[in-house]
């Protein structure tokens, strides 16, 4: 009996030392910081209308799990799939298109596009396999030119673009609320008055335009009964701020609720246990150790995209699919 024990003794030793002595590369959370596996993710993702994965844009781990989350989702909805991107602006999403549909060649389409300088570890990959299954994927940013003026001037400045311009935009004028904790903090990172009003206003107006020109595009280009998948840095969709604010506030006007799905990613000396600062992020968190290995500065290239089609520019509402079964 007491071999027994001491075996059993042993044995629990071996495993806590082991358990120790593990490094793991992630954890997944739940909001409220409980430990949760991959496959609980999974799970609520394919229920979701709307995915908010909220990425660390240097971070691998981010990088490897959008992809094995796109091709998860895949399997299950298949041409009920789409994704979209902060990662591209819409003055090219008629070069997206093209090089989804396979009309024009993989190096043609890198030549010609506005990519981050880490695309061909951290997107491409994504890019390829929709390109491979015919995924449709929606270019959603707002064009940095059009960013930078409301940077410099603040909204006032879109008043002077086109038509065609406004087509690449969220629907002027841009409804704003300084009083969101995301553009706080963010002014108050700058300096808040201290750092120059004005200039703190119109930084974060620019944010906030970015947030709602990809709001738009999410739903213009949704149905209901499909999945949209948008990839995105977490500032911009934690706390259910940001995109998910603005996706709430034109969705008002719809008949139908979205189910939305948050995922937010952070780094921490330690992965084991969720900071408390970081619960209530999203709905589910990603976090690796701080140490973690980073891949290449996320700036965008310098060469100009190909033209897009005129836009038909549709309200902000996720509309519902064609009736195919009346005659034409």
């Amino acid at each position: 009996m007491e071999r027994k024990i001491l075996l059993f003794v042993l044995a629990s030793f071996i495993m806590l030392v082991a358990a120790t002595s593990d490094k793991p590369a992630y954890r997944l959370f739940n909001t409220k910081g409980k430990i949760v596996d991959y496959g609980d993710l999974l799970k609520e993702a394919k229920k979701a209308d709307i995915i908010f994965f909220g990425e660390m844009h240097d971070n691998p781990i981010c990088h490897w799990l959008e992809l094995e989350l796109t091709k998860d989702l895949y399997n299950e909805k298949k041409e009920k799939l789409i994704l979209g991107a902060e990662m591209f602006e819409t003055d090219n999403q008629l070069l997206l298109k093209e090089y989804i549909s396979k009309m024009i060649r993989k190096k043609d389409f890198e030549a010609e596009a506005k990519l981050w300088k880490n695309y061909a570890t951290d997107y491409a990959p994504i890019v390829d396999f929709a390109r491979e299954h015919g995924i449709k994927i929606v270019a959603t940013n707002i064009p940095r030119r059009f960013a930078a003026i409301v940077n410099l001037k603040g909204f006032e400045g879109l008043d002077s673009i086109n038509a065609y311009q406004r087509g690449m935009i969220a629907p002027l004028p841009i409804k704003f609320d300084p009083e969101l904790d995301c553009y706080k903090k963010m002014k108050e990172a700058m300096g808040g008055d201290a750092g120059g009003a004005h200039n703190s206003d119109n930084i974060v107006k620019a944010q906030a335009i970015k947030d709602a020109t990809m709001a738009h595009f999410i739903l213009k280009n949704g149905m209901e009964g499909m999945t949209f998948l948008h990839f995105n840095g977490s500032y911009h969709s934690d706390s259910y701020q940001g995109i998910v604010w603005y996706v709430k506030e034109y969705n008002k006007r719809n008949e139908f609720d979205l189910k939305i799905l948050t995922i937010s990613s952070v780094e921490q000396g330690s992965p084991e246990e969720l900071d408390e600062k970081n619960m209530g992020l999203a709905d589910f968190i990603i976090c690796t150790p701080e140490d973690m290995t980073k891949t290449q500065a996320p700036t965008a290239g310098s060469i100009p995209a190909t033209k897009p089609l005129p836009s038909t520019a549709k309200p902000d509402t996720l509309t519902k699919p064609a009736d195919t079964t009346k005659s034409k």
